[in-house]
């Protein structure tokens, strides 16, 4: 299914996105949530997830290692907005995504995990600076 949003409208909530740091998806699942019981908002981030990897994926496979970049990061975002959800934490903005790796970190004892959102967020940083090789790219533990 598609939704058409009109383009005034369209710009106005893609600017909103942007002046929260969240993609588009998860600005308008924040909206939507304050309507929604807490398993129709933790499977809203399964399917979002879901969406945002199978086009991850197809950014890789076309050699779009930018757009690739910024789908794998907003599709780890998604899996910590369940998480979120599941602790009952904010799981919005950067910093709430390193309070919910501190807390699990803390919970599990596995510093790797901090490593593997370090290589997150180096996937972040590539959609705005494009500085990692496609040789490279291919050797990152991405999912």
């Amino acid at each position: 299914m598609s939704l058409i949003i009109s383009p005034p409208l369209s710009k106005i909530l893609t600017e909103l996105a942007r002046k929260q740091g969240i993609p588009i998806d998860f600005f308008l699942a924040k909206i939507a949530e304050k309507d929604l019981d807490p398993n129709t908002r933790i499977k809203m981030y399964l399917e979002i997830f879901e969406k945002l990897l199978k086009e991850a994926e197809e950014y890789e496979g076309k050699g779009d290692l930018i757009q690739a970049s910024e789908k794998y990061w907003e599709a780890i975002c998604a899996l910590l907005n369940i998480i979120g959800e599941i602790k009952g934490m904010p799981h919005y903005r950067h910093s709430d995504y390193w309070e919910i790796i501190e807390e699990i970190i803390s919970e599990t004892r596995d510093r790797d995990i901090a490593r593997f959102f370090s290589v997150a967020e180096r996937l972040h940083a590539n959609f705005y600076h494009n500085f990692i090789r496609k040789e490279t790219f291919t050797y990152i533990p991405l999912m």
